[in-house]
Order: structure tokens, then C-alpha cells, then sequence
């Protein structure tokens, strides 16, 4: 049996955080050339390699895009890397009884992403993506940050934080103690935690733009959030991809989907 040399590395880095004060740990792909891999194409790039800050979900860590998806084998002929931080329930946000995972998020993940990989560190190769609680940090990032990514893409994500949070209050379910911890009993409409306000605020404001991509399944239960979300970009000029179809808040969907994310993604040949 032929053995063939591996596709893209797939690293464990572990780290030391001063923004969380405590180790913390990525799941990291990176772009490698090959020539023995059977069954593969794989694409490396000679200058520092496009990145993807990909975020997952409430009730996961960074392990779990590289075991419920087959994200490693997507992203091999893309020459693309792949930054896949862990955040705990933070909801990408500095807890009010918590982390800073917002400042750790935007300011010293990048800084460390770059320092130990080649990395570019241009607009256009910089791309952010997540699941659920990692939709919403996802655009809560680029709508933010909109000169720092070309493009942004929420699956099945939380889009309206400040109704999901008044549902949580009022129902009193057991997501509604990690959110209190996230939030405490902040109103966050009209701030930069409320993607709905981030949509206005872009379009009042100049400069370049992130293009988004929104996908949620029609029988999710955050599908409404996103019907929500998608009727108030619609009365923005920011360009925005929908894919709402069938499907329900689970992996066999987000696989799906991230592979047609990073067949959407405008990664530079």
C-alpha cells in the first residue's frame, strides 16, 4: 500500500493567553503542498496563506469543526488556513462575569495566529466564519471590524441577540444562566453586541465592506432570528448571500454548508 504524504497539517497549538489569563488552545489547518497524496488536490500558495477564523458553537470547543465536518478536506485545494479558537459559552463576547473573549477574539488571536504561522495579513485573504453562537460572533466581528475582512458568514446563527436574550430571560431555560453570565441583565439593543444595529451603523458609515453569507435551515428554531436578519440587510446596501432551505440545527447541514462557504469565499487565485 502507497503512502501518501499529508494533505494539510492539522495542529493542536496550546497557548498561554494574557487577555483570558489562562492556558487556551486552537485547532489550526494549514495549506501543504503535495505530490503522493492519493484521492487529493491540494493548492499551496509560495506567499503567506488567506486564513479563515472559523468559530464554533454554544455547547462545543475547537475540536469540533475537524470532527464533525470534513472542513480539513475543503479547505485542502483552497490553499487556505483554517484558525479555529476555543471561546467556552462566551458568545464571543467580554463576559460581564467572565473572560474577555471579545478583546482575546479580536485583538490577541490574530496577533497570535500571525506570530506563530505564515499568515497574510492583508484584508482581502481574511475571512471569518462560525455556527450558531460562532454565526453571531461571526458577523459580530466583521460588522465591527468591517476594514479588517473581505467576507463573513453565519450558519444557522444567532442574528438577533437582544430577542434571543429576552426569550432566554422569560423562559428561564438552562441556556439562560451561561447567557447571564455572558451578558448579565444588560439591554444590548442599539450597541455593538446587536447585529441589527451593526447593519445600520455600516451603512451610515463609509468604507469598504465585508460581503456576508447567511445560511439557516427552515425548520431551526433560529430561523426566524435569521428571517429577521435578513429583512434588515435587505434595506442596506451591504451585499448579502442567502441559503435558506431545509434543515434543522445539526452537523450533516453545517457540513454542507461550510463547503459551500468556502466555495463562496473570494480567496484570490
Amino acid at each position: 500500500m502507497l503512502e501518501g504524504r499529508k494533505e494539510m497539517a492539522l495542529l493542536r497549538c496550546e497557548f498561554f493567553s494574557d487577555t483570558l489569563r489562562l492556558s487556551t488552545s486552537m485547532m489550526v489547518i494549514l495549506p501543504e503542498q503535495t505530490e503522493g497524496q492519493i484521492g487529493m488536490k491540494n493548492r499551496q500558495k509560495d506567499d503567506a496563506h488567506p486564513v479563515l477564523y472559523l468559530l464554533h458553537g454554544f455547547s462545543d470547543d475547537e475540536t469540533v469543526w475537524t470532527r464533525r465536518t470534513s472542513i480539513e478536506r475543503y479547505a485542502a485545494d483552497k490553499g487556505l488556513a483554517v484558525i479555529m479558537p476555543n471561546a467556552d459559552h462566551s458568545y464571543y463576547t467580554d463576559m460581564r462575569f467572565g473572560k474577555r473573549y471579545w478583546t482575546f477574539l479580536t485583538e490577541e488571536l490574530p496577533q497570535r495566529a500571525h506570530d506563530f504561522f505564515h499568515l497574510s495579513d492583508k484584508r482581502e485573504d481574511t475571512f471569518v466564519a462560525g455556527l450558531s453562537m460562532g454565526g453571531y460572533g461571526a458577523f459580530k466581528w466583521a460588522l465591527n471590524y468591517p476594514g479588517k475582512f473581505a467576507a463573513a458568514a453565519s450558519l444557522s446563527g444567532v442574528t438577533d441577540m437582544a430577542a434571543h436574550l429576552k426569550n432566554a430571560r422569560t423562559r428561564e431555560t438552562t441556556s439562560s444562566a451561561p447567557l447571564s453570565l455572558v451578558f448579565g441583565q444588560d439591554e444590548i439593543k442599539d450597541t455593538y453586541e446587536d447585529l441589527l444595529w451593526l447593519l445600520t451603523y455600516n451603512e451610515k458609515n463609509p468604507g469598504t465592506k465585508p460581503v456576508l453569507y447567511q445560511a439557516c435551515g427552515t425548520e431551526d428554531f433560529l430561523f426566524p432570528q435569521n428571517q429577521t436578519f435578513r429583512e434588515k440587510c435587505t434595506q442596506t446596501s451591504l451585499s448579502l448571500t442567502t441559503d435558506f432551505g431545509p434543515g434543522d440545527h445539526h452537523w450533516q447541514y453545517w457540513d454542507e454548508q461550510i463547503k459551500k462557504v468556502l466555495e463562496w469565499l473570494p480567496i484570490r487565485k
